[in-house]
């Protein structure tokens, strides 16, 4: 007896029974396959499968997808079910099977044969999926053999390696025969990532790697042991990091198969077991979120070269020459999609736990965890993860398998909505301002977005309805797993348990900041910073749970919720929602609920029958009675589809019953139509019927249209005037010509209608029948001028022109002015029509009707109209032209006065007007100008009629003395001087001294200005106009004074500033001023003392005061000029 074991990887860790090993006992007559399995590692093994088989079994393979393939010495392979305990033949041929190998996706097999021949058999769906059967003869019989992506790979005793290409022609091959070490190859097995192959010999390994860019094997490497004997089995572990050699003297060994290994900041250990797989592990046996570590691997072969873990040490990230591969750790989803983009030029977003968002270059593309294609790119330059929404099947709705909706900005104001399904844009929204925030519900059916002043707005994504629901927000939030809605508004916090009715919304006071929504264990709380205080305000979980259980399609939970509620405003919505839902879903007795729950009594009534009639067929036929053609009806007739009732009961040939329904509906014009149709035997009857309903409840008219149908005139004409409608038996009787021949049945009719005032048709009815006096009369009476001016043309030719006028005076009454304009003119009242076209506002047409009266009085009034109109135009002329021949002068005048064309006034002033009558108009146009501020166009009316002197009093009054002077200039040239001085003694004592300078410097008087300043001590100014005007000489004399009234050092720094103390000192001796000179000497120049001694000496000699004399020469230092004196 032989046995073999192959190790198999479990599939998923929610199973059940983990199968461990499986062994096959050959005997001489029986052979087993056993399946021995267990819940845990470590406990005690148990057989799970018994296979019994009829030849012995010479090879075995687990393929990843379908059942165990095993092959018999009859050259059988068969397939063994292990749930359904059952095995099969998949193919017979007459060579035993030498070897079995599937291939790297599990999808296949290759059963190699004795006589050299290879089969390929698929045993589940694979989208790379071959052609099946025979593909390869060897020379030799294929014990070794392996399955790559690109080859397949065959050894034998012949001693030489052969790659064949996926369509079994010949790749690449290595020779060994010509080695005398080497023997026969006995097994072979690929890598899990199909780039490197092992192939066992005696006591010896063959290693070879696929070069990808070649696309050729390379000889790695060759390992010897002494003392293996020949290798009957190899087996690579599931991740690649080890393999397992088995001998012919019943040796394991293990392995490891590791290129290098890396550490991810201290956390997390990346082995490379292949160019393109490699082992990612956290270092502390697990890592965040849970997570026990992943197999990265590329599905097209591609070097892996940078491995990144990112996104709170959950996600991963990494690169081959070609793709990119992104991965969920905690939920064990990989990805990898073709990527063209430089590295290190893109930036990923891993806010959304369903898809990572890749924005490079002005793109953002979408790739979803465990999807190897792109969901979906997209242009934006709005990278931020609070601007994008993406939605990913977060929630199941009813009838919709594959939800995938994204939103995110076009622009800073547009919003764009994307179906990521179907690659469509669902549609666009803008808005009025900048928009900060966005975010899709789980459903994808609703938007809620703010904008810059805090507005939040909600989008109905299927009718893009945008609503206004909170006038400032600074918080907002989707209740996770529902579509409830959370926000703050200032210390309110607003809840939308139902946001299809924004409207209704429920708040609360709050203090403190909303920080975040927690849902979990049944209750929902909003969680509050308030300082450092944290606090948590509790939701209505009921109301939440009700929309999450109307989107899951659980109608009886919903109601169940609904039981419990009070009967508020929101309860009602959400009730009359469910009753909407439950009568689409066929949920009869629910619906029935809820339309009790809302009081609708004959809903509930009606329901009830309905279930009654269902309940009777379910205890029937044991069917659930609500696709019974007679439940559908009704309830086609509940929605108010009486057509589709009507088509259910005639499918089933129960016209009885359509025809009951629309007599129970008062429908009995559809009731009669489908009896004449169908040709039913009591079509009279229903009409009697049908008639004699009508009058019952007093629906004459009704029952006129029926006799008029059915062609009994008198009878509906009996009908119309019953119910009465005189119109209408005036129009049976206008279109029937014997009715006209009868005068009392015409006069019954015209009297009916001039009763109820319809003197139109009752005039229209005197016509037809012959009597073209009364149908004025009547016409006249109900205003109908257009038929009596037509039937006055043809009878009464005198009557036309009055009738005209009364119809343009009906027209004027209605404010129909311009309507009456052309009657009037028919009508030769040609005032008339003047005032029509005025009031309308038909300025042309007054104008053209007024060239053809003579009236000039009566015209006076209307003129004046003309002309005020043509002069809001500004059509002065046209407008002088009606002012002129109305005689309003003084208007015309007025009028260019006020258009500032004061010479056409004068002109027409002038022609029209005496010269006394002109002054005093033009004075008193001026004084009003004047009192509006309107200066310049006053000045121009007084100088027009020579007044120049009121212009300058006007100037004066208002204080324009530039403006004032400007005009005595030109008027009063010898009053200038005595005016600049009279202004300036007026600004002087206003203190205004700077314009009153101004103007004594204009008068030449320069010393006055210079007096004004001396007295009031502004010397400073003093001094610059004296200097300015009165030259150097000027100025120094007003620098010394200036200096006397400071005395001392002040008048000393002064005298300095200016650079004339000397001469100043000088000044004062000449002006005999001997004690300010020596003041000033004493001060800062006394080498000038002797001199001003000197000088006082020789004053004083001349005044004959020579003792006085005699003392100031002795301090001079000059007695020789004493004793001459």
């Amino acid at each position: 007896m032989d046995a073999t074991l192959v190790v198999r990887e479990p599939l998923t860790l929610a199973m059940t029974l983990l199968y461990l090993a499986l062994f096959f006992y050959i005997y001489v007559q029986l052979i087993l396959v056993l399946v021995y399995g267990h819940k845990r590692w470590g406990e005690k093994k148990v057989i799970c499968n018994k296979f019994v088989q009829s030849s012995q079994v010479t090879c075995l393979t687990w393929p990843l997808e379908g059942p165990i393939i095993f092959g018999l010495l009859e050259g059988k392979v068969r397939a063994a079910n292990i749930k359904s305990n059952k095995s099969h033949t998949l193919y017979q041929t007459d060579s035993y099977v030498v070897s079995l190998t599937p291939n790297l996706r599990g999808t296949a097999f290759l059963a190699g044969h004795a006589d050299g021949s290879v089969v390929r058999y698929y045993v589940s769906d694979d989208p790379y999926a071959e052609p099946q059967g025979k593909i390869i003869s060897h020379p030799v019989p294929p014990y070794a053999m392996a399955w790559t992506n690109n080859n397949i790979i065959i050894a034998g005793c012949d001693k030489r390696i052969i790659m064949y290409n996926k369509s079994g022609k010949i790749h690449q091959q290595f020779d060994y025969s010509r080695d005398e070490t080497e023997r026969e190859f006995t097994t072979a097995v690929t890598s899990p990532s199909g780039q490197a192959l092992v192939i066992g010999s005696y006591d010896r390994l063959r290693i070879f790697d696929y070069n990808t860019s070649r696309g050729m094997w390379d000889v790695k490497a060759n390992r010897e042991f002494q003392g293996f004997y020949t290798i009957t089995a190899l087996a690579w572990k599931r991740d690649g990091s080890r393999l397992v050699c088995g001998t012919l003297c019943g040796a394991v060994e293990l392995f490891d198969s590791v290129l290098r290994r890396t550490v991810w900041k201290n956390k997390w250990e990346m082995t490379y077991v292949g160019p393109s797989q490699v082992l990612v592990k956290p270092l502390a046996g697990s890592g965040p979120f849970g997570s026990r570590g992943v197999i990265l691997r590329s599905q097209y072969g591609f070097e892996i070269h940078d491995v990144r873990i990112m996104g709170k040490d959950r996600y991963l990230v990494a690169r081959t020459n070609e793709t990119i591969l992104l991965g969920d750790l905690h939920r064990n989803l990989l990805s990898e999609v073709h990527w063209g983009a430089e590295p290190g030029t893109e930036k990923f977003y891993f806010d959304n736990e369903n898809v990572c968002m890749i924005f490079s270059a002005g793109e953002l593309s979408l790739v979803e965890y465990g999807n190897n294609d792109i969901l979906g790119s997209v242009r934006t330059e709005f990278m931020n993860p609070h601007l994008i929404s993406v939605r990913l099947n977060e929630r199941r709705q009813r009838g919709i398998e594959d939800n995938k909706k994204m939103a995110y900005l076009l622009d800073l104001k547009t919003i764009c909505m994307v179906d990521l399904v179907f690659g469509v844009t669902v549609g666009q929204v803008t808005h009025d301002s900048r928009i900060d925030w966005l975010e899709l519900n789980e459903t994808g059916t609703q938007l809620l977005f703010r904008d810059k002043r805090q507005r939040l707005l909600l989008i109905n994504v299927g009718s893009l309805q945008k609503t206004s629901i909170l006038n400032y927000s600074t918080f907002v939030q989707w209740v996770p797993g529902s579509d409830v809605v959370v926000a703050q508004s200032r210390e309110q916090l607003c809840v939308w348990y139902n946001i299809d009715i924004p409207e209704r919304v429920t708040t609360f006071q709050i203090k403190g900041e909303v920080v975040d929504v927690e849902r979990a264990d049944g209750r929902t709380e909003v969680i509050v910073q308030d300082g450092v205080q944290e606090l948590s305000y509790a939701l209505d979980e009921g109301l939440i749970e009700f929309g999450t259980a109307v989107d899951d399609g659980d109608f009886l939970r919903a109601m169940n919720y609904l039981e419990s509620l009070p009967m508020t405003a929101e309860a009602e919505t959400m009730w009359r929602t469910l009753a909407r839902l439950t009568l689409e879903g066929r949920q009869l007795y629910i619906a029935e609920r809820c339309f009790a729950a809302l009081g609708d009594v004959s809903k509930v009534r009606y329901l009830q029958g309905i279930n009654h009639i269902r309940q009777l067929i379910q205890e029937n036929s044991g069917e659930d009675g609500v696709n019974h053609h007679e439940v559908q009806a009704r309830l086609a007739i509940l929605d108010k589809q009486f057509k589709t009732a009507e088509s259910i009961y005639l499918d089933y040939n129960n016209l009885g019953a359509a025809m009951e329904m629309y007599q129970e509906l008062h429908k009995w014009d559809e009731a009669v139509q489908l009896a004449e149709v169908k040709g039913h035997p009591e079509v009279e009857s229903l009409r009697r019927a049908h008639l004699q309903w009508l009058l019952e409840t007093h629906q004459e008219e009704k029952a006129g249209q029926m006799k008029e149908a059915e062609g009994d005139y008198m009878a509906a004409i009996n009908m119309y005037l019953k119910a009465g409608m005189p119109a209408k038996a005036s129009r049976l009787v206008s279109s029937v010509d014997e009715l006209r021949d009868d005068p009392d049945l015409v006069g019954r009719i015209t009297n009916a209608l001039l009763k109820v005032e319809l003197y139109e048709q009752a005039g229209d009815l005197y016509e037809k029948v012959g009597q073209p006096q009364k149908a004025m009369e009547s016409y006249r009476r109900g205003q109908a001028y257009y038929r009596a001016v037509e039937l006055a043309r043809h009878h009464f030719p005198g009557e036309v022109i009055k009738i005209e006028e009364e119809w343009g005076d009906l027209l004027v009454s209605n404010k129909q002015a311009d309507a009456a304009i052309s009657h009037y003119i028919e009508a030769g009242r040609t005032l008339k029509a003047l005032e029509a076209a005025i009031s309308a506002r038909q300025w042309k047409k007054a104008v053209q009707i007024i060239e053809v009266i003579d009236d000039e009085v009566s015209l006076k009034p209307h003129l004046l109209k003309l002309g005020q109109h043509f002069a809001s135009l500004n059509d002065l002329r046209s407008a002088e032209k009606f002012y002129v021949k109305g005689g309003m002068y003084k208007e015309a005048i007025e009028m260019y006065n006020q258009a500032g064309e004061w010479e056409r006034a004068h002109q027409l002033a002038s022609r029209h007007m005496g010269a006394d009558e002109v002054a005093v108009m033009y004075v008193n146009q001026a004084q009003v100008l004047e009192g509006q501020g309107k200066f310049k166009e006053a000045e121009k009316l007084y100088i027009s009629v020579h007044e120049p002197d009121l212009a300058i009093t006007m100037y004066k009054k208002q204080r324009q003395y530039d403006q004032m002077m400007r005009l005595v200039r030109e008027y009063h040239p010898d009053l200038v001087q005595s005016t600049h001085l009279h202004l300036a003694g007026e600004l002087e004592q206003e203190n205004n001294y700077r314009d009153a300078e101004k103007h004594y410097v204009a008068a030449e008087d320069w010393k006055a200005a210079v007096n004004m300043y001396r007295s009031v001590d502004m010397w400073e100014d003093a001094y610059r106009v004296a200097k300015q005007h009165g030259g150097a000489n000027a100025g120094k004399q007003v620098a010394f004074l200036w200096a006397r009234t400071l005395r001392g050092d002040a008048a000393v720094k002064l005298l300095n500033k200016f650079g004339l103390l000397e001469q100043c000192i000088d000044y004062a001796c000449e002006s005999m001023q001997f004690e300010f000179a020596f003041e000033l000497a004493r001060t800062a120049m006394k080498q000038k003392v002797p001199d001003i001694h000197y000088k006082y000496a020789m004053a004083l000699e001349d005044d004959g005061k020579y003792s006085e004399a005699e003392s100031e020469f002795i301090q001079a230092g000059k007695p020789k000029e004493a004793v001459l004196m």
